[in-house]
């Protein structure tokens, strides 16, 4: 877990024996992290779930710069999700996801490059109907 990107993506997709362990390993790397799972057919209510892990877990100030970092790497870790397309339930779709959320340095070798916020979604999508659904995921990165 050397890298911002990689520490989030392992982290989402950790089995939940595991999740502990990683995030302490991602702590010793200089990364703060949190998990969370948000379900939904409506985008602002997973940006939201999102943005009110991060705040309550410390990981960004209430501000406006790190709010609007978290939100565009929300987004972009969206449009993995959604295959580019931002819509869910106007387009019959409805999703199922693991975040992961992670605050430090971009990597190892980048640690004069500031502070950088990363966001991992895993889970799946489809169609509103049990077993309509396959997996999905989705990397966001952005400078805080």
């Amino acid at each position: 877990m050397d890298r911002i990107g990689r520490a989030a993506v392992l982290l989402v997709l950790a089995e939940e024996g595991d999740a502990q362990r990683m995030l302490a390993r991602a702590g010793r790397n200089g990364y703060r992290a949190v998990l969370g799972r948000v379900g939904s057919m409506d985008v602002d209510k997973i940006v939201a779930a999102i943005e009110t892990a991060a705040k309550r877990e410390g990981l960004i100030e209430h501000n406006y710069r790190e709010e609007h970092a978290l939100y565009h790497a929300a987004l972009e870790a969206f449009h993995g999700v959604g295959r580019g397309q931002m819509a869910l339930g106007s387009i019959l779709r409805t999703v199922g996801l693991n975040f992961a959320i992670v605050r430090g340095p971009r990597g190892q070798e980048q640690q004069a490059d500031g502070e950088w916020i990363a966001v991992a979604l895993y889970g799946t999508i489809g169609a509103p109907v049990r077993g309509f659904e396959h997996e999905t995921v989705g990397l966001g990165i952005n400078h805080l």
